[in-house]
């Protein structure tokens, strides 16, 4: 009974998520059209930062309230699985040829320094796998570079975004004369602050069915916790090509793992404190790093290369790449873990 009463609490949490992620599109672009921010900083900075907060939720309340560092670190490398997968369904969902190919450069630049950061973290895994020289510290000099790289990172990809930029974009972007700023402001901190206690609560669900089932904590947080936390990302991204927004939609996938890498994994390594985080660390998140550097790769090859212009059928080769580097990465970890 109590096993099946925790299922129902993740699938209630879940559906709490996904909810408020509608509130969070809408919100967000309507405060890129009036404030001329353009809809690829604002899948960056605004959808980003706010459908990943559930994996700064559950990642740090994993470390600090339940003594689960691996389940978080899992949470965070799993959902960057999680959302290149959902560019696969999306390029599948969107009827007007190869959405890889109505996007922006912005989003190369945005792949690219994802890779980046996902790299990084691959070489924190390994230098505390192999020394333990930085195992005492509170926090491993490789986090460290991972805050300063996405802080970087951000403020390169504004440059870029608004450089690209017509002159006149603030004049002509405002698509919704009829609505408020203040109160899209308003609206998008309530579903945030919704959004993040929601997933507090999926990571205490997470660690009890962990205990219950007997699961090993990089599956459970690669696997469901990473599922779970990332349906704001699909829900918001699937608003997002309904409104014929692709390009809000794809940075805020790339941008999300991004913000995974770069300051969720810090703040994780900041709230553990008995030692570095990363001595927690499984090597199966190797794979799901690596797996995650190539599906990023995929990705931004496809918006590079423009050259075709007829669908061939219902999928494309992008989307099959995406789709089959998930299931093969989730058939892995649940193997090896």
């Amino acid at each position: 009974m109590a096993l099946a009463l925790l299922w129902v609490q993740l699938a209630i949490a879940a559906a709490f998520i996904l909810s408020a992620s509608v509130f969070l599109t809408k919100s967000a672009d309507v405060i890129a059209s009036k404030t001329g921010m353009g809809r690829s900083f604002a899948g960056l900075l605004l959808l980003a930062t706010a459908t990943s907060l559930p994996e700064m939720g559950t990642g740090v309340s994993s470390v600090a309230l339940i003594g689960a560092p691996d389940m978080a670190i899992g949470a965070a490398f799993g959902s960057n699985l999680f959302n290149l997968m959902i560019i696969g369904l999306l390029d599948i969902l969107w009827r007007n040829r190869y959405i890889l190919h109505h996007v922006g450069m912005t989003s190369v630049v945005i792949g690219t320094l994802g890779i980046a950061v996902m790299s990084l973290a691959i070489i924190a895994v390994f230098l505390h796998r192999m020394s333990d020289v930085f195992s005492t510290w509170y926090l491993s000099p490789v986090s460290i570079a991972l805050l300063g790289v996405f802080g970087l990172a951000m403020y390169s990809i504004y440059r870029f975004d608004q450089a690209n930029q017509p002159p006149d974009h603030r004049g002509k972007e405002d698509k919704y004369p009829t609505h408020s700023l203040s109160v899209a402001a308003v609206t998008y901190i309530l579903a945030a602050s919704f959004v993040v206690g929601s997933a507090i609560w999926l990571s205490t669900i997470g660690g009890r069915l962990t205990d219950l089932l007997g699961w090993d904590e990089s599956f459970m947080g690669t696997q469901f916790l990473a599922a779970a936390t990332s349906l704001p990302e699909l829900a918001t991204s699937v608003v997002a090509i309904r409104m014929a927004a692709p390009e809000l939609a794809i940075t805020n996938l790339l941008g999300s793992n991004l913000f995974n890498m770069g300051f969720v994994l810090f703040l994780n390594d900041a709230a553990h404190t008995n030692g570095t985080i990363w001595v927690a660390a499984s090597q199966v998140h190797i794979l799901t790093a690596t797996l995650s550097v190539l599906m990023t790769t995929v990705v931004v090859l496809a918006v590079v290369s423009r050259a075709r212009s007829n669908r061939p059928g219902p999928i494309t080769l992008e989307s099959m790449l995406l789709i089959g580097f998930y299931i093969v990465a989730s058939f892995l970890v649940f193997q090896l873990g």
